[in-house]
């Protein structure tokens, strides 16, 4: 009944190592990390290994304690491991001693076998429940699976939950026994200790993406289409306003992150979050914020609104809310839209119908006359059955003057179709083409033909496979500063590695 789905390699640090998916039926449910076999003389000589290194290499309390030095403190680690291998054992092999030190390393400054889950890309979130389970991972294409690693004891879990704080200069202890660090990976992690978690002591991790999706990766599955992106992206040059709504695990900030290299690489970016997840091109001129929580004497929070507020002034051309959750942020945002800043944020609300009746009712009460400042709504939605993340609805919001004061109403320009898994026309537009007019100064159609060029460009970028958000970036800039030089390439259907090559004087450095 088990069979093996996939089996693939990773690369940790200079080790490879396997790993098998495997099914019960026609179920994926377990993760299998292939390790060497570690037999009981070489776990001695290991175990004097790790009092000879701790003994030896001077790492000092505050290199432990600062968390932009850990590659430091690694290579010195690194460096005397491998010495001290090679003088006791002349002639092993770079593999086998590679794997050495990356078991040494692991145990002394690192997180043990999850180090090696930490770095395989497929994997969304690493979770340690206790002693008791295997550790739990949830991979981008099959979902929640187990894996064949325990850790031992509690006791270990709490070590390793203390290197998590230690890592961003913070504690867990039995006083403080919660903790939630955004490591200088980019990773998330959160732990809590026992007895406040039953079980035992457990760890959460949400790992950041290293290569994140772009527009084109959207394209390619289906999320959405270069029709939806078009309008996108033609909003979001002419500074139009846009909401991205959607449930947990729909994609919100993932289609964030890929439409923001739409923006002119002249305009200074903000982005306001409260785990950095965005991750722009270098091109663009953008600083991001995220917030920070309290110490443990309650001092020291930093929060959304607070950086929200900041922003305004620090003179920026765009501003991108992260999520919007709260009263006072939306006020504060919607401000901002009605003062002329272009702001693109994301909510929680699963139609565009329910983005209305979330942003009008508690918690976040936002008066209904604001929110014609919002130019667009996009709706993404997980079909969880599938497997999928989808564009469910792109609609705009209609205010009308009634008796009983300011309505509005959901209009919905495009819809999902799932018998067909496509994104179809629904509604011609009452507001938002006027609008898009209004900006640009086109007829409308004028409007369809840049909607036209634009969908053009995106299906040569999906046609010759434009990977990373660098390369994503670098061709949208083009678009802005050498328009007639991009069309050359589109227009023949060229390779664009050329593209990568052409000047960008906001990537040039001064020579001042």
């Amino acid at each position: 009944m088990f069979s093996v789905v996939e089996r693939y390699s990773i690369q940790a640090e200079d080790v490879a190592v396997d790993v098998e998916i495997i099914k019960y039926g026609s179920k994926p449910i377990k993760y299998r990390l292939i390790l060497q076999e570690i037999g009981i003389g070489t776990e001695a000589f290991l175990d004097q290994l790790r009092q000879e290194l701790v003994l030896e290499v001077d790492v000092t309390t505050a290199e432990i304690l600062d968390p932009k030095i850990i590659d430091y403190i690694k290579e010195k680690f690194r460096d005397k491991a491998d010495k001290m291998i090679t003088s006791k054992i002349p002639n092993v092999e770079d593999n086998i001693k590679n794997y050495l030190i990356s078991i040494l390393l692991n145990d002394i400054i690192g997180l043990g076998k999850i180090e090696y889950l930490m770095h395989d890309e497929n994997l969304e979130e690493v979770i340690v429940n206790s002693a008791e389970e295997p550790i739990r991972v949830y991979h981008k294409k099959y979902g929640w699976l187990l894996t064949n690693i325990i850790i031992p004891t509690e006791d270990q879990i709490q070590n390793y939950s203390n290197i998590i704080a230690r890592r961003v200069g913070k504690q867990i202890t039995t006083l403080t026994p919660l903790l939630d660090a955004h490591l200088i990976t980019g990773d998330r992690a959160n732990a809590v200790l026992y007895p406040i978690a039953n079980k035992g002591n457990t760890i959460t991790i949400r790992k950041f993406a290293r290569d994140p999706w772009t527009m084109i990766d959207m394209i390619k599955v289906g999320t959405t289409s270069a029709e939806i992106l078009s309008i996108i992206w033609m909003a979001m040059e002419y500074e139009m306003n846009i909401l991205i709504s959607g449930g947990t695990g729909s994609g919100k900030t993932s289609l964030l992150g890929t439409i923001l290299p739409f923006i002119p690489p002249n305009q200074r970016i903000l982005t306001i979050e409260d785990t950095r997840e965005l991750q722009l091109p270098v091109s663009l001129y953008w600083c991001p914020l995220t917030t920070r929580p309290a110490n443990t004497e309650g001092k020291g929070e930093v929060s959304m609104l607070d950086l929200l507020v900041n922003a305004l002034r620090m003179r920026p051309d765009r501003i991108i809310l992260g999520e919007m959750r709260r009263k006072q942020e939306a006020e504060v945002m919607f401000e901002a839209m009605h003062t002329g800043h272009s702001v693109y944020a994301t909510v929680h609300a699963d139609t565009v119908a329910e983005t209305i009746t979330r942003l009008t009712n508690p918690p976040i009460s936002t008066p209904a006359n604001l929110l014609s400042a919002v130019n667009l709504n996009v709706v993404q939605f997980r079909d969880r059955r599938r497997g999928i993340r989808r564009t469910y609805q792109v609609g705009e919001f209609i205010t009308t003057e009634t008796d009983k004061g300011i309505e509005v109403k959901a209009n919905i320009l495009y819809r999902w179709k799932p018998s067909i898994d496509k994104i179809v026309p629904h509604s011609e537009s009452t507001h938002f083409f006027e609008e898009l007019s209004r900006h640009t100064g086109f007829s409308l159609p004028e409007i369809n033909e840049n909607l036209a060029t634009r969908q053009k460009i995106l299906n040569w970028m999906l046609k010759h496979n434009v990977k990373g958000v660098d390369k994503v970036g670098t061709i949208m800039n083009q678009y802005y500063l050498n328009y007639e030089e991009l069309m050359k390439y589109v227009n023949k259907d060229a390779d664009p590695t050329g593209i990568y090559n052409l000047p960008n004087p906001f990537k040039e450095k001064s020579n001042n």
